[in-house]
């Protein structure tokens, strides 16, 4: 085969746009459901590392209250994608932590993989100074649980005291198995 033929065909494979994540949109009571631990804290450093093939980006998340699961000390919280030497790799939906912000996560720990927040971007709630917290509208694909039509993500903003309420109730009604 000619050199410039393949050149010219890894170069358009390499160059061909990478297709956005599809989530299932997830609500209030699913997260908390599918957590493993619900947890407030404030990002204080971060580093990224391979695991096999992929990069993740490792966040340690000192805790400042826990909801759900273990809630004191530093977690460490691994998300899709990063920069390792010379490489990056990027992820459609990955949650962003700035380091010194404080957040309400999600979090979902498998048996023998990284602490992740549920759902990307939806199980990550950034916490404001005038005591709201927010979670951005994820721009990827969302799917409707059970019918499988899109639908488009809304951001959602509350008292971080209603939040603390929902998620109580939520755990007091059985929603967290």
């Amino acid at each position: 085969m000619n050199v410039r033929l393949l050149s010219a065909i890894c170069l358009t494979l390499c160059a061909a746009p990478l297709r956005p994540a599809t989530l299932e949109r997830l609500s209030l009571d699913d997260m908390i459901a599918k957590s493993t631990a619900i947890v407030r804290g404030t990002v204080t450093d971060s580093y990224a590392a391979f695991s096999g093939r992929m990069i993740y980006t490792h966040y340690t998340v000192q805790v400042s209250e826990g909801f759900k699961g273990p809630g004191t000390g530093a977690v460490d919280v691994a998300v899709p994608g990063g920069v390792a030497g010379k490489l990056r790799q990027t992820f459609e939906g990955a949650p962003v932590f700035q380091k010194g912000e404080e957040y309400v996560l999600f979090l979902w720990t498998g048996a023998t993989g990284p602490t992740q927040v549920v759902g990307l971007t939806q199980g990550l709630f950034a916490v404001g100074r005038d005591g709201s917290a927010t979670r951005t509208a994820s721009h990827e694909t969302m799917l409707e649980a059970g019918t499988g039509r899109p639908v488009k993500d809304q951001t959602l903003v509350m008292p971080l005291s209603q939040l603390r309420s929902r998620i109580a109730a939520g755990l007091a009604k059985g929603v967290a198995k």
